[in-house]
């Protein structure tokens, strides 16, 4: 079989590049979606926020139309990051290039998964130029080195691992169906405050009967009319409290690159709160002696709330097994709820809604690298209704985020054992038409 193998520069295995460096679409709020480099990220896109006019389309588009399966793969900031188009109508920005493989040398699945392999990201790197930020010239990617079994087996892999991606994929929408619930509901109760229109409409027909039972016990809990503050009418009885009010909070302490550690306690960065399936996305590791020595106190515990105050400003996450005992970087800020006065659910989901962003987008200053730090929490507030109302709420969203870290658990075991077979395969150490043996 391994004579069957073929290696390759990369451009003889091409049908198509597409490269959009050294033009700058004009961008619209709305229209075409616009792939950018920002959004290919761990072997997906993200949801675009950027966009070009329809009407722009077939102008812009004039070096080369993307196709459904084709691989797109960022070139700069940061380089070699790869996904592939599933078919939807987008337009291509710069520092992204398409790649299509010839149809009958190379599947373009197999490509994503070759083109993030190990040997092929160090030769990018290695044909990069750049100091501060990294990129490869198209000439140069042409000459990179693909190693390629036949057709039928590059299929065979691509199908088992895309199986993979495909269930950690099922999982991330899954979740965003639920964390989808849990925002409804609390748009419901804290933001719209349905459950006390519905008591005050009660009051005006002078009557308390309801068809549902359980509905009405539940608004029951809420009061039946509003009052005001300064940021407008609130639920009587209610108030706005400065988040430190609310909660304990730690900011991840100023570690230095010196004290990194080749293995030991994970030091939690920006990443695991961007990477969607594991705080431990990116992670370096601190030598456990010197945690117990000087950082012991920064510890996670299970429940604790991370937030992002530097870079990806207001990112949220919840601490889950795999990340107790671990220590937040610079830039994250752990909180707990003051219990006497709320419910760890409760802010938890507080953080996410809209209220709580739009303060963390006003707080952020910085023109290069925008961030916040620890003294301008003061100024954040945070909506407290009575405990009994945070605690009902923390019971009707646990299951919805039990279900959440349940799939993010799935999807790590899931990606480990891709990230297992990927090289394993490409190398043909591993056929698809040969059994696991039991030691792996």
């Amino acid at each position: 079989m391994e004579g069957e193998w073929k290696t390759l520069p990369l451009e003889d295995c091409m049908a198509a590049i597409i490269d959009y460096r050294g033009k700058t679409p004009t961008k619209t709020s709305f229209g075409v979606p616009l792939v950018t480099a920002k959004v290919i990220k761990g072997g997906r896109i993200e949801r675009p926020d950027e966009f070009i006019a329809e009407e722009d389309y077939d102008t812009w588009m004039r070096r080369g139309m993307p196709e459904r399966g084709d691989v797109v793969m960022t070139t700069e900031a940061p380089l070699g990051e790869v996904a592939q188009l599933d078919g939807t109508k987008v337009a291509l920005a710069q520092r992204v290039i398409t790649l299509r493989g010839k149809r009958d040398l190379l599947d373009n699945t197999f490509l994503k998964f070759l083109l993030q392999s190990a040997e092929v990201q160090e030769e990018l790197r290695s044909r990069g130029t750049g100091t501060t930020v990294v990129g490869i010239r198209q000439s140069e990617l042409r000459k990179v080195s693909l190693t390629l079994p036949p057709l039928p087996e590059q299929k065979a892999i691509a199908a088992v691992l895309g199986a993979l991606d495909d269930k950690i994929e099922l999982n991330r929408r899954m979740n965003a169906t639920l964390e989808a619930m849990a925002r409804a509901l609390f748009q419901s109760w804290f933001v719209d405050f349905d459950p006390v229109r519905r008591n005050m409409d009660r009051a005006g027909k002078k009557s308390s009967a309801s068809s549902d039972e359980a509905l009405a016990k539940l608004d029951a809990l809420f009061p039946d009319s509003f009052q005001d503050s300064e940021l407008g009418h609130i639920p009587t009885g209610w108030t706005y409290s400065a988040l430190p009010d609310l909660t304990t909070f730690k900011e991840g302490p100023g570690i230095l690159a010196k004290d990194f550690h080749e293995l030991g306690v994970p030091l939690i960065r920006l990443a695991g709160l961007i990477n969607g399936i594991s705080l431990l996305a990116g992670c370096n590791f601190l030598a456990p002696e010197m945690v117990n020595q000087k950082w012991s106190h920064f510890r996670l515990e299970k429940g604790d709330v991370l937030l992002s105050t530097s870079a990806s400003l207001g990112r949220v996450a919840e601490v889950e097994e795999e990340a107790v005992g671990a220590i937040p970087y610079t830039g994250l800020i752990a909180f707990r709820a003051r219990p006497n006065r709320t419910n760890q659910r409760y802010i938890r989901h507080y953080l996410t809604s809209p209220h709580f962003q739009r303060q963390v987008e006003a707080m952020g200053v910085g023109s290069v690298l925008r961030h916040f730090g620890p003294t301008h929490l003061k100024s954040m507030s945070v909506l407290e209704p009575p405990l009994a109302i945070q605690r009902a709420f923390s019971d009707f969203v646990a299951p919805l985020d039990q279900k959440v870290a349940r799939n993010l658990m799935e999807s790590r075991t899931l990606a480990t054992l891709r990230d297992t077979l990927l090289p394993k395969m490409l190398s043909g150490e591993l056929t698809t038409h040969e059994p696991l043996s039991s030691s792996e």
